[in-house]
This record gives structure tokens, C-alpha cells and sequence, in this order.
């Protein structure tokens, strides 16, 4: 118990330190977000209108700066982060809602894949060291894994669809169709996902193979193993119930990070596709410097990685009695 309550105050301060440093970088930079947002226009700024954008913006240079930050922080917690720049006038909340679904299904799905497939080929090749399994798959997927994500894609589309024409190459849906939960749409969905998914799943499998049977080797050589085997245990008793639930501790933390920087999307991987997920929507929000959506979408992924690190604690604690009893 005191253990969850430690983490769970880790928690608070990791996240309030995020907050603060998220609410102090942008007032640190020149200017605002309105004035950034007039500077694409060429010519002298119209005061009145810089005025109202800033108005629109939320931004209120009068105010003192201990009230902009609770202010701030009153704002985050209710989910209001101000309007779009690059979507103007729609709001921040709104755009981020709209492309979260997307990449929740391509990177979100895919990386629940990469892991449970790379884990459970990583235990049977560590439990067989030294197998034509073991000697084949790893090596080949931890070349696949150093492979750039765009060169990977570009491949693919190369292959799929300029040669044989038979997947689409960008896109997250046919925009001829109309979207619904029908049986066309849905189809479409899916057929676009093919080859970004495809390309998520090449280039991360392979850590996750290489780590899971690293970790069973060296657990196979622990005294609980040997003790297992000496009262007879079955070898799929020994592999899932002894092994792999010790060998997967470690693995937890890393999946927690990568399930947390989902929400972030791979943006190669989108851009590449143009697929209309949070990653090509952050790329865009950095290459219109759109500080509010840039904000929100740092408030996002933080406190999604900091809830994926948490619940991987609480796994910890369920799979690992050693946790149970620390403090």
C-alpha cells in the first residue's frame, strides 16, 4: 500500500512540474500566439485586430502572472486550451478529438500488436536458446527495427501500390465515400490502415523480441527455475507460470512508455501516409507555430505517459509479490 500511495505522490509532483513547465516555455519565447498568427501577413498590423485575435486566444497581457498560471491551470483541468491557430476558429479540443481516433486505431492497435507478438516470439525463442527459431527471427527483426520508419513506408507503397496496385498509398479512407458505420467505409478504414500499420509493426517488433528473450535467458538461470524443475512442473507450467511472468517485468515499463507516446503518433509514419492522425496534426501545429494546440497536445502526451507508467506500477505490484511487501 505505501508503495501505490509513493507513486501515486510521484505522480502529482511529475505532472504539476510538466504543467508548469508547459505554462512558462511559451511566455519565455517572443510574442504570442496572436502575433504569430498575424505575422503571416505581410505589411503593418492592424492593432484592433491583433487586439481581438488575443482576445480570441485568451491571451490577456494585463493580468499578473501568478493569475495567467492559475488561471492556467483551471483551464487545463477542465480541457479548455484556447483556439487552433492552424484551424482557426476552430476550438484546440475540438481538432485534437478529431485526429485522436485516428491514431488510437493505426498506432494505438498496432502497438498493442507489436508488443503481445514480439513478447510471446521473444519467450519461445529464449526458452528454446539456440533453436532455428531463436537463431532466425531475432536477428532478422532487429535489423528490421534500425530500418528508418519513412524508408520502410516508401517501400511498401512502392510495392503495394505503384507495382502491384493493390493497397492505397496515403489517406486514412476512400473521400469519395462518405464516413459511417457502413460496411464500405469501414472497409476502406481498414484497407487504408494496411501499410502504416505494417510499417509500425516491422520496425518495433523487433525490440520487443530481442528484450522479452533476453529476459528469459537470464531468468531460466534463476534458483526458482531449477526448483520448479526439480518438483516436476510441466515445461508450459515452467514457461508461462514461472519464466515468462518474471522475464515480462521489465518489458511492463517499456510497454507503459510506448502505450503512453501513442497519443503522440508515429509522425513518420503519418506523414509518410498522410495519414490524418494527432502525429501529421502536431507537425502541422509545429510548422505553423500554433503554440495553444502545440501546449495542449505536451499536456496530452504527458499525462498519458505519466497514467501508462502508473498503471504499469499497479501490474508491477499484481505480477511481482517482491513489490507488495517493499517499503
Amino acid at each position: 500500500m505505501r508503495y501505490i500511495l509513493r507513486r501515486l505522490g510521484l505522480f502529482v509532483i511529475t505532472l504539476w512540474i510538466a504543467l508548469t513547465v508547459n505554462f512558462f516555455i511559451p511566455r519565455l519565447m517572443p510574442g504570442n500566439p496572436a502575433e504569430a498568427m498575424m505575422a503571416r501577413f505581410r505589411g503593418r498590423v492592424n492593432p484592433s485586430a491583433l487586439k481581438a485575435l488575443e482576445a480570441a486566444f485568451g491571451i490577456n497581457t494585463q493580468k499578473p502572472l501568478i493569475e495567467q498560471y492559475f488561471d492556467y491551470l483551471g483551464n487545463t483541468l477542465t480541457g479548455h486550451f484556447g483556439t487552433s491557430l492552424t484551424f482557426f476558429p476552430q476550438s484546440v479540443g475540438t481538432v485534437i478529438l478529431q485526429a485522436l481516433p485516428w491514431t488510437l486505431g493505426l498506432v494505438g492497435v498496432t502497438t498493442i500488436l507489436a508488443f503481445v507478438f514480439g513478447t510471446l516470439i521473444g519467450l519461445v525463442a529464449g526458452w528454446r536458446r539456440g533453436s532455428a527459431l531463436d537463431s532466425l527471427l531475432p536477428p532478422v527483426f532487429v535489423i528490421t527495427g534500425a530500418l528508418p520508419f519513412f524508408w520502410v513506408g516508401l517501400l511498401l507503397v512502392l510495392l503495394f501500390s505503384v507495382t502491384l496496385s493493390v493497397l492505397p498509398n496515403d489517406g486514412a479512407y476512400d473521400v469519395t465515400l462518405a464516413p459511417g458505420w457502413n460496411m464500405d467505409f469501414i472497409g476502406s478504414v481498414l484497407t487504408h490502415a494496411i501499410l502504416p500499420a505494417a510499417t509500425i509493426l516491422i520496425i518495433s517488433i523487433g525490440g520487443w523480441i530481442l528484450t522479452m528473450r533476453n529476459n528469459v535467458v537470464t531468468v531460466l538461470a534463476d534458483d526458482y527455475i531449477r526448483m520448479a524443475r526439480a518438483k516436476g512442473l510441466s515445461n508450459t507450467k515452467i514457461m508461462y507460470g514461472y519464466a515468462a511472468r518474471n522475464a515480462v517485468l521489465p518489458n511492463l515499463a517499456g510497454f507503459a512508455m510506448s502505450l503512453g507516446f501513442v497519443v503522440s503518433g508515429a509522425i513518420l509514419v503519418e506523414y509518410t501516409f498522410n495519414y490524418p492522425g494527432v502525429g501529421y496534426m502536431l507537425l502541422q501545429a509545429v510548422n505553423n507555430q500554433d503554440y495553444p494546440l502545440m501546449q495542449a497536445m505536451f499536456v496530452m502526451i504527458t499525462v498519458t505517459v505519466l497514467v501508462a507508467v502508473l498503471i504499469c506500477d499497479f501490474l508491477t505490484v499484481a505480477l511481482d509479490p517482491r513489490a507488495r511487501t517493499e517499503g
